[in-house]
């Protein structure tokens, strides 16, 4: 087996025993996939040597396959979203049995690609009628399976931080080089504020936009701006109770807004006495964006059936009622009814060009 595939594997292995705490998180970023691609199922799933398994999921009860039969197969060794428009017109699943059991006629996929660059399974929505995704689908469906790896990682990064740093918190190290391949901003702090230990992206974060330089020991609030002040003390003390929170809220930072994920969970000893908080926060633009874009699309796609449904029939209503009139009286019209007839003409040609500038939005 080539060494690339072996190491590979051995990251799959590491998500497939690590059990996460985001469930409810990763679902939700699944069922926003298959509402985004328009599809009725949609799931992550993680490659090992024989067998495709899947944990999170939406409108499937699908659990595991041969990997020899996996679609997500053909996106491990890809960096851009594949589609699979109809199976039965592919070769390539000419003879696979999952097409028959399953009726899957149609996928997409986008990988999952860890930061140190391996390939762990895909983000994918299936169908069982052929399709296709339009351009901002294929980038939306991107977009969450960074979103998706962005998650795990993060969450194996700060999983394996707390485990390591209690069992070498006297020693020099504390677990630099795990807290420092995250690219989330971490970072641990005592029952009196002082900050224990940081990872290089928050350090990083902090000074190119604060031009702030972050220092062990030091009371964490003077890194806090003051519009966030209230909102962080609350939940800081709200976790020193034992009590885990997850919000999401939007702050500038040198002149640009960017929504953030913060986790704030109770920090424990080897005698579950709460030591401090662990702190996360996750730049969460890109799946806001995402959802905001979902959201524009259904307000054009409603425009668009209420034009339908009722301005455009009060112009198709008259015209088609002078048309009666003049086939009434032989197919004669006076200036007047011909007069009428344009007008209605002009206001149907009005709501057509209405509604292909709403339909231009989705």
């Amino acid at each position: 087996m080539h060494l690339k595939e072996l190491e590979r594997l051995k990251a799959v292995a590491r998500f497939l025993t690590f059990e996460s705490g985001k469930l409810q998180e990763l679902n939700e970023i699944v069922k926003l996939a298959a509402d985004i691609c328009g599809k009725p199922a949609a799931m992550i799933t993680l490659l090992d040597k024989d067998s495709q398994h899947i944990k999170y999921s939406f409108g499937t009860e699908i659990k595991e396959t041969p990997r020899d039969y996996a679609f997500c197969n053909h996106i491990i060794h890809q960096d851009d979203v594949v589609v699979i428009r109809d199976t039965a017109e592919d070769i390539r699943f000419a003879d696979n049995p999952l097409c028959d059991e399953f009726s899957i006629r149609f996928y997409a996929g986008s990988p999952l690609k860890t930061t140190d660059g391996y390939t762990l399974g895909g983000l994918c929505v299936i169908d069982q009628v052929p399709g296709e995704l339009s351009g901002m689908q294929e980038q939306m469906l991107g977009v969450l399976s960074r979103q998706v790896i962005h998650t795990l990682e993060s969450e194996y990064h700060m999983h394996m931080l707390k485990e390591q740093y209690l069992e070498a918190k006297n020693a020099e190290i504390k677990l630099r080089s795990f807290f420092e391949s995250s690219p989330s901003c971490h970072m641990l702090i005592d029952k009196d504020l002082k900050i224990i230990v940081f990872n290089k992206a928050l350090a990083e974060f902090m000074l190119n936009n604060h031009q702030m330089v972050m220092k062990v020991g030091e009371n964490v609030m003077q890194y806090v701006g003051e519009e966030f002040t209230a909102d962080f003390l609350q939940h800081y003390h709200t976790a020193l109770k034992g009590e885990a929170v997850k919000t999401e809220r939007s702050l500038v930072h040198a002149g640009r807004e960017i929504w953030w994920q913060f986790d704030y969970n109770p920090a424990f000893d080897p005698n579950d006495e709460i030591i401090g908080v662990s702190y996360n926060a996750i730049d969460i633009s890109e799946l806001k964006k995402a959802q905001q874009d979902t959201l524009d699309r259904d307000q054009s796609l409603k425009a668009i059936a209420y034009i339908q449904a009722h301005e455009v029939r009060r112009p198709v209503s008259s015209i088609l009622g002078l048309m009666n009139l003049f086939k009434f009286d032989g197919y004669q019209a006076s200036a007047d009814d011909l007069m009428m007839m344009e007008r209605a003409v002009i206001e149907l040609d009005e709501k057509i060009q209405h509604m292909v500038k709403h339909t231009s939005k989705t």
